[in-house]
């Protein structure tokens, strides 16, 4: 009994890769939260240019993408890598957006950040209210490039952190869109320009959906790339990675060896069996939930639902939450929603009456 208990608690543990050149580095799910491999997640370093994960979703949340803007003198204060825009220019938010990601431009990213809030500081400081609203809580941006400034701070995050940015960011779809584009073309009032992305793993590896890449002399080499195959959804974060293209492979392909998506909850096929609170109208969840598992994993998930005490709610409200849990650890907690049902009111109360009937 005792040897079946800690082969169930090795299970639990995400599985340590050999081999991998990070500093820190991590495989997450990206539904889930779970991690499936991890190494120095909570230690903080430099993050470069992966800082742009976090300037594209705050310019996709607050401004309107399709807007026209014209390139003004912020441009000029320009340096490193860039997709050479030029003052009088004119694209659409969006456009840039193609640049930053793709060709990681940091002349995009000053233009983003002045068109987007007031002026860069204002930028950052959304940066940071959106890090903290995520609950990226070892993760401090001073800019919307990702370069150290010269007074040496630079952009600072953990893995661990920069894998929730990108959980977050997925659930987007114009960020999923431009995050996963191989190449895009744009033609401007100047010039027309052909972005292929720098993200070597889109070209090479099969099941890439997206990446951003990054690199300062201090921060070294760092990568976030998320992949999918079988419904099992993952992102991997390296940081100080030399080695980084090779690395991502190798956890992605590790982790698809050893884990596969088993099918926990069915949004249209949803039910609580027990259910008396809400009875009269239907519960719902949002999304398939596929919880990564290995083989002898299976054998051990369950699912608790938990209902609030709520007399007064509206339709499409939260009412509660369905808990996934491998061998009594908590994996992940979906939320669970009510759609009022005027027919199934009137319904039971003819029910309450035949009940009413049936008691004499």
């Amino acid at each position: 009994m005792k040897k079946r208990i800690m082969f169930l608690l090795l299970l639990l543990i995400p599985i340590k890769i050999t081999a991998i050149s990070a500093s820190s580095s991590i495989a997450m799910d990206l539904q889930t939260g779970r991690i499936l491999h991890e190494n120095n997640i909570n230690e903080k370093r430099l993050i470069a240019s992966t800082t742009k994960i976090m300037t594209a979703i705050v310019t996709i949340e607050n401004s309107d993408i399709n807007k026209t803007v014209q390139v003004s003198d912020e441009v000029l204060k320009a340096y490193g890598s860039a997709i050479y825009i030029e003052v009088g220019e004119e694209l659409k938010i969006k456009d840039l957006l193609y640049g930053l990601m793709l060709r990681s431009g940091n002349d995009a990213a000053l233009v983003l950040a002045k068109n987007v809030a007031s002026d860069i500081d204002d930028f950052t400081r959304l940066m940071n209210i959106t890090a903290e609203k995520i609950g990226m809580k070892n993760t401090y941006f001073y800019n919307a490039h990702g370069l150290e400034e010269n007074n040496g701070e630079g952009n600072t995050s953990t893995a661990y952190d920069m894998a929730l940015l990108t959980k977050y960011a997925m659930l987007n779809d114009t960020f999923k869109e431009i995050f996963g584009t191989k190449k895009y073309v744009v033609k401007t009032n100047y010039k027309t320009y052909s972005w292929t992305n720098k993200n070597k793993l889109l070209h090479s590896y099969q099941y890439t959906t997206g990446g951003k890449t990054g690199f300062t002399q201090k921060a070294r080499r760092t990568l976030v790339t998320t992949a999918s195959k079988d419904n099992l959804n993952l992102v991997v974060v390296t940081l100080n990675d030399p080695n980084d293209f090779f690395d991502h492979k190798s956890i992605y392909e590790t982790c698809f060896a050893k884990y596969e998506a088993e099918l926990v909850l069915e949004k249209d096929n949803f039910h609580i069996e027990d259910d008396t609170r809400y009875e009269k109208d239907r519960l719902y969840i949002k999304n398939d939930v596929y919880l990564p598992v290995t083989k002898e994993e299976k054998e051990n998930i369950k699912i608790e639902y938990e209902l609030f005490e709520n007399n007064k709610y509206q339709n499409d409200d939260e009412v509660g939450s369905a808990k996934i849990y491998i061998d009594h650890k908590l994996i992940h907690e979906e939320k669970i929603f009510v759609s009022k049902n005027e027919e199934g009111k009137k319904l039971s109360w003819w029910k309450k009456i035949l009940r009413w009937f049936k008691s004499w």
